[in-house]
């Protein structure tokens, strides 16, 4: 194992390992040393054993993110894996408002896909492992405990099997997800936004097929999000569930029996996708807006979870992270083009002033739509039911929502050819 990179990838999930893959031509050409350094033990494609990132919750990918999977190389091995989101329907409980979106309207294959995380992590790893040999080190279990800036660089202090080693990178990237504590060691600033709520995760058994629907269902207390997943290995369908729930009522939430839960989810869902009748194992997480004020320091950049998390009814999470790992990825390709230091503030200032109207539009769109669904007051419902009417008969207004929707609506980073733009 060298002690000396080019470029330091702290975290090996589904946001690191997509930066790594992302660099892996780059780095060929142009002779780059990378290292991934995982707390976890990174397991070898094949395993049905998870890192966290890659754990049994699915993510919703965009059709800008497939775009974006295929330059890396990574689609064709996650599309047998995938379930296409052919409509949307969106819907307030108990009032008209109501709005819906088809892929065929806009002649595309799919308005987005819903991937296990298991299926994505493995992916990426078995990409990382066919064209990563002699290019990527992965050092794992590590925990990195220091970062300290050097002259063109980052200095790192980190525990490999009980033993200090020390690692230098002309560029360090964190993306440790959302409880990094190297974060707040380095003194990096963020603010957060609690919503009071808790997203309930689970995948349900419908009594027919999903036929491709996925549903965004707003409810008084809180949104939900049911998405289409790929049928179980008996080929009965599955869909996803993500139920926003009052922090108030988490304990009792979690203490329904299976037939509890189905019947109160009926209670606030409905019918629409037919009668579930069955349940898997129930996760729950805090629900925070949370975004970083520095992302980049002179040999520093946060990316991911460590640099912000989203509600997760938009979907819209790792569609921007991994925008803005691929954003990155192209800035440094042209630093290397101009024979720029990649950790420079020239390169990375480039970085943050590309990636920044995505962020402020994507993190702006899913928290007021948070804000929005979320309050019960009279004059909120009504300006809610009469947006989602108005862009259902208004073509321009539901054409905007549905780019916004499928990442069209945002440049596509150019990061595959290994070189630059000069």
């Amino acid at each position: 194992m060298n002690s000396q990179y080019d470029i330091a990838i702290i975290g090996g999930g589904m946001v690191g390992a997509s930066l790594a893959v992302s660099l892996l031509p780059a780095a060929r050409k142009h002779g780059l040393k990378l290292a991934v350094i995982e707390a976890f033990v990174m397991p070898e494609p094949s395993s049905k054993e998870l890192q966290p990132s890659y754990d049994a919750r699915s993510t919703a990918l965009s059709y800008g993110t497939r775009k974006l999977l295929e330059q890396m190389g990574v689609w064709s091995s996650l599309a047998g894996q995938v379930s296409a989101i052919g409509r949307i329907k969106v819907s307030d409980r108990g009032h008209f408002g109501a709005t819906r979106l088809d892929a065929r309207d806009y002649a595309v294959p799919a308005l987005g896909y819903v991937v296990e995380n298991r299926s994505l992590g493995q992916a990426l790893l078995e990409k990382l492992h066919q064209d990563g040999e002699g290019v990527v080190d992965m050092i794992c279990p590590a925990e990195v405990t220091e970062a300290k800036p050097l002259g063109k660089g980052m200095c790192l202090q980190a525990e490999v099997d009980g033993e200090q080693i020390e690692i230098e990178a002309g560029l360090v990237v964190m993306a440790d997800g959302g409880r990094s504590t190297l974060r707040e060691g380095l003194g990096i600033d963020y603010r957060q936004q609690d919503y009071g709520q808790f997203a309930v995760i689970a995948n349900l058994t419908p009594d027919r097929p999903h036929d491709h629907v996925a549903y965004e269902r707003f409810t008084a207390e809180g949104p939900m999000a049911l998405l289409p997943l790929t049928d179980d290995g008996d080929g009965q369908a599955r869909c996803a569930l993500v139920w926003s729930v009052p922090e108030t009522d988490i304990d009792e939430v979690l203490a329904w029996n299976d037939e509890q839960f189905i019947d109160r989810l009926h209670q606030q869902f409905g019918y629409r996708a037919g009668a579930f009748v069955a349940v898997g194992e129930r996760h729950c997480y805090p629900l925070k807006l949370t975004r970083v004020q520095e992302q980049v320091r002179q040999g520093l950049v946060v990316l991911g979870n460590a640099a912000h998390t989203l509600h997760p009814i938009a979907g819209q999470g790792f569609n921007l992270a991994l925008r803005g790992a691929l954003t990155l990825s192209e800035v440094l390709l042209q630093a290397l083009a101009d024979k720029q230091p990649l950790g420079s503030m020239q390169a990375l200032g480039r970085f943050q002033s590309q990636l920044s109207w995505d962020q402020e539009k994507t993190i702006g769109f899913s928290d007021q739509v948070t804000k929005l669904f979320s309050n019960n007051n009279s004059a909120s419902v009504v300006a809610r039911n009469i947006g989602l009417v108005t862009m259902d008969l208004l073509p321009p207004a539901k054409q905007w929502f549905a780019l916004s929707a499928m990442g069209l609506d945002v440049p596509e980073p150019q990061f595959f050819s290994g070189g630059g733009r000069g």
